[in-house]
C-alpha cells in the first residue's frame, strides 16, 4: 500500500480534487491537507506519519512544508506539481492535469 498526502493552501479545491480521484486507485491510501492558515483540514505532523510520497501542487507548497515540517516529512518523496490556483473542486481540466502529473509518480 502506497501512502499518498496532497498538498495545496486551503485544502479547498486542488488537494481535495485529487483526494477524491486518487482514494479510488487500488492499493492506495490517500490523504489531503492545507498549508494555509485558514485551510479546510490545516496540516499537522501526524498528516506526514508514514506518508511515501507528498504532491505538492505549486514551489510555494513545497517551501512552506520544507521550513514548518522539515523534521517530520522523514522519507517522503517531495513532488511539485506546478498546478496553479485556478481551478474549481472536480474541475475536468484538474483532474486530467493530476492524472497526467501524478501517475508517473505512482507504483
Amino acid at each position: 500500500m502506497q501512502r499518498i498526502l496532497f498538498l495545496c493552501t486551503a485544502n479547498k479545491l486542488r488537494s481535495p480534487t485529487a483526494e477524491q480521484v486518487f482514494s479510488q486507485y487500488p492499493n492506495l491510501e490517500v490523504s489531503s491537507a492545507g498549508l494555509g492558515n485558514d485551510a479546510a483540514e490545516p496540516l499537522t505532523p501526524e498528516h506526514l506519519e508514514g506518508v511515501d510520497t507528498i504532491f505538492v501542487m505549486e514551489k510555494a507548497h513545497r517551501n512552506k512544508l520544507s521550513q514548518r515540517f522539515k523534521k517530520h516529512i522523514g522519507k517522503a518523496r517531495v513532488i511539485c506539481l506546478n498546478i496553479p490556483d485556478e481551478y474549481a473542486y472536480m474541475d475536468p481540466e484538474l483532474i486530467t492535469l493530476l492524472k497526467t502529473r501524478v501517475g508517473p509518480h505512482l507504483r
